[in-house]
C-alpha cells in the first residue's frame, strides 16, 4: 500500500480503470462484428503518422491521431464503396501505414528513441492530463452507447438486416470505428500495442464463456478487465517486471481457467 503515496502509481490505477471501461465497450463491439483485426490495422496505421510527425518535426501524437481516424474511416468507406470485405480493407490500410512509417522514420535524421514507448508502452507514465483525456473520451463513449444501445446491438449482430430495416447502420459503424481509432491513439503510448489488443479482446472472450447477452458481456468484460489489470499492476510492482506482460499473462490464465470450468460444467449438466 505504500505505493499509493506516489502520484504516478495512483494515476496508473485510475488510468487502468478508465481504459478498462472503454476497452470493454469497444472490445465487445469489435468482437461481435468480428473486427478484432481493425485494432491491429489502426495501430500500424498510427505508425505511419508517427513517422510523418518525426520527419516533419511536428507532434507525432497529433499525426498519429490524424492517421488513425483517417484509416478507420477509410476501412468503412472502402468496404461500402467497393463491396470489399472489411478484413481485406484493413489489410490494405495496415500495410500502407507500416510502409509510410518505415519510410519516414528512415528518412528522419538521427535516432528516434520514442518509438519503443509507442510499441511497448508504460502504464506508469500516465499523467493527470492523460487521465482527463481518457475520462472525457470514455464519457462521450458511454453517452453514445447509452443513447444508441439497441441500434449498436442490431448493427453489431446483423448489419445487413439492420440496413434492410431502415436503421442508420453506416452512421453507427462510422461512429464506432472512430471511437476505436481514438481509443487506440489515447492508449497506445501508455500501454503499448500488445496490452492494447489484449484489453480489447481477452476480457470479452472470458465474459463470453459465461454470458451471452450483448450488454451483459460488455458489463462483465469491464469488470474482468479492471480486476485483471489491477491484479497485474500489483503483481508487477512486487516482482519488478513489466506490467503489460503480467496483465496479458494473467488474462490468458483467467481465460484458460474459464474455458476449463465451462467444459466441466457442461459435462456435469449432460450426465
Amino acid at each position: 500500500m505504500e505505493y499509493l503515496q506516489y502520484a504516478f502509481f495512483r494515476n496508473a490505477l485510475l488510468g487502468i480503470i478508465i481504459i478498462s471501461i472503454a476497452g470493454g465497450i469497444i472490445g465487445t463491439y469489435i468482437i461481435t462484428r468480428r473486427l478484432v483485426s481493425i485494432t491491429g490495422g489502426i495501430t500500424h496505421a498510427c505508425f505511419g503518422g508517427l513517422g510523418v510527425g518525426y520527419y516533419l518535426g511536428i507532434s507525432p501524437v497529433a499525426m498519429a491521431s490524424v492517421f488513425a481516424v483517417a484509416s478507420s474511416l477509410s476501412v468503412e468507406w472502402i468496404s461500402h464503396r467497393y463491396h470489399v470485405r472489411e478484413d481485406s480493407a484493413i489489410a490494405v490500410i495496415w500495410a500502407l501505414g507500416m510502409a509510410v512509417g518505415i519510410l519516414f522514420v528512415f528518412m528522419t535524421p538521427g535516432y528516434v528513441p520514442e518509438l519503443n514507448g509507442f510499441l511497448f508502452g508504460n502504464i506508469l507514465t500516465i499523467t493527470s492530463s492523460d487521465l482527463w483525456a481518457f475520462s472525457i473520451f470514455t464519457g462521450v463513449l458511454l453517452v453514445f452507447v447509452l443513447f444508441c444501445n439497441k441500434l449498436i446491438i442490431a448493427c453489431a449482430f446483423d448489419s445487413d438486416f439492420a440496413k434492410v430495416s431502415g436503421l442508420r447502420v453506416r452512421l453507427v459503424n462510422y461512429a464506432m470505428t472512430v471511437f476505436v481509432a481514438v481509443c487506440v491513439v489515447l492508449t497506445i503510448r501508455l500501454v503499448g500495442i500488445m496490452l492494447l489488443i489484449a484489453l480489447l479482446t481477452l476480457p470479452i472472450l472470458i465474459a463470453e464463456t459465461w454470458v451471452r447477452r450483448f450488454t451483459s458481456i460488455m458489463v462483465s468484460s469491464v469488470a474482468i478487465s479492471a480486476a485483471t489489470s489491477l491484479g497485474g499492476l500489483m503483481l508487477s510492482t512486487l516482482g519488478d517486471v513489466p506490467c503489460s506482460a503480467i496483465i496479458v499473462l494473467l488474462q490468458v490464465a483467467v481465460y484458460a481457467v474459464a474455458r476449463v470450468g465451462k467444459d466441466i460444467a457442461m459435462r456435469r449438466s449432460m450426465q
